[in-house]
């Protein structure tokens, strides 16, 4: 009966640590200033947020370079950024994978824009986008469109790879518009 408890007692603890490490953490909500980011990419060039001042900034994050989803996502990206170039957007992928792992992705499906390597989680949990469970870490699938201005104009938690393209261009004309 003392195991059975003891087991008992260890599996709560065990399962309050989790949900502690999945909380949510600080919301970047819509209109408040981005978060300042400076990271390599997957051709070692330094970019920043700034960079993208007066223009609008789609900038998401996904798990895992070359996995189906993120495969999806970063594909639709790339077959649809003459839209989005015409809405005055760039499109910037953040993952905690280095710099040869996005060069390999990125050169394997042809994608012609950034991939940045935040290999130390920092930038992701600056916008609420890091899932670190110790040992694992990545970044969860989150979009942000920043506005010319370098302010959070659109925030996507719940992101669909297939439909998610759809989304931003339909937020981008909405937010334009406004």
């Amino acid at each position: 009966m003392k195991m059975m408890l003891g087991g008992l007692a260890l599996l709560l603890l065990l399962a309050s640590v989790i949900l502690w490490m999945l909380r949510p953490g600080t919301q970047r909500s819509e209109g408040s200033v981005a978060p300042a980011f400076s990271l390599v990419d997957q051709d070692g060039q330094i970019r920043r947020l700034t960079d993208y001042s007066g223009q609008w900034l789609v900038l998401y994050f996904y798990p895992r370079d070359d996995t189906p989803g993120c495969t999806r996502q970063a594909c639709r990206f790339r077959d649809d950024i003459g839209v989005l170039d015409g809405l005055n957007a760039a499109v910037v992928g953040i993952s905690v994978d280095d710099v040869r792992s996005h060069a390999d992705f990125g050169r394997k499906y042809r994608l012609p824009f950034p991939l940045l390597s935040d290999s130390d989680g920092r930038t992701a949990a600056s916008y609420d986008s890091l899932l670190n469970l110790g040992v694992i870490r990545f970044a969860r699938r989150r979009t942000f469109i920043i506005s010319p201005d370098g302010r959070i104009a659109a925030r996507f938690d719940k992101v669909d790879p297939a439909r998610h393209m759809e989304e931003v261009i339909r937020a981008l004309h909405a937010l334009q518009r406004a």
